[in-house]
């Protein structure tokens, strides 16, 4: 088998300390606030000249914590209730052969700081924090959007936004700046599909609090607020 050596380039620091209620994909929730901050040896300001002047960015990363032996040929997608196999390649499921994700974020600001030198950051992320990242793209639109595709079983897997009923006491509890985007990140749902419990109380691990929340049908209820 041939083997292709890859280096992290940078790190994403995010606001999620765990895989659970990361957003499925990039972008939906665009309150999102993460950093990627650079490895020592790629922390050239040169590499990044020019790029202020996009407004998205395409990462290209490593599902880090789905990392295992082997590989199988099909999985099973989450929206499609955890029981449907489907073959990976025809998924964005973790687990690959490579175990390689692929995120569109949006460009925020090109900040130049004395500890990191040069750091990104961005809108809307899926990463985890601490997440590896191998490369950094513009995203161009010309090229890369098309309006006419087709989703295949993904246009099928059905509507998941919740409606949050999230106490102000509660909501309180949260830095400002986190506030819309936890709600955001409930929204969608962050239960596994194959758990739908109504009286399980579960637990989402997001900007250093412990947020904890039941659901009843279409509706997310926020029962505590803990720091970490």
């Amino acid at each position: 088998m041939d083997a292709v050596e890859i280096q992290v380039i940078a790190r994403m620091r995010s606001d999620f300390g765990s895989k659970f209620g990361i957003p499925r994909q990039s972008g939906l929730v665009d309150a999102l606030r993460s950093t990627i901050v650079f490895e020592p040896e790629f922390r050239n300001p040169d590499a990044l000249r020019g790029i202020e002047d996009f407004s998205h960015l395409w990462i290209i990363w490593q599902f880090s914590e789905a990392v295992r032996q082997g590989w199988s040929a099909t999985v099973r997608p989450p929206r499609l209730g955890g029981n449907t196999r489907m073959g990976v390649f025809a998924t964005r499921s973790p687990f690959r052969p490579n175990n390689l994700g692929l995120s569109s974020v949006r460009l925020l600001g090109v900040e130049h700081t004395e500890q990191f030198g040069t750091v990104l950051h961005v809108g809307g992320a899926d990463l985890m924090d601490g997440t590896p990242i191998f490369d950094i793209k513009p995203y161009i639109a010309y090229g890369d959007s098309h309006p006419d595709a087709r989703g295949g079983f993904a246009d099928q897997a059905g509507e998941f936004l919740l409606q949050v009923e999230f106490p102000s006491r509660l909501l309180e509890v949260l830095p400002e700046g986190k506030r819309e985007a936890a709600i955001g990140v409930l929204s969608h749902d962050p239960r596994p599909s194959y758990q739908r419990k109504p009286n399980r109380l579960y637990g989402l691990t997001f900007a250093g609090f412990d947020i904890r929340f039941k659901v009843q049908g279409d509706t997310l209820t926020v029962e505590q607020v803990e720091k970490v």
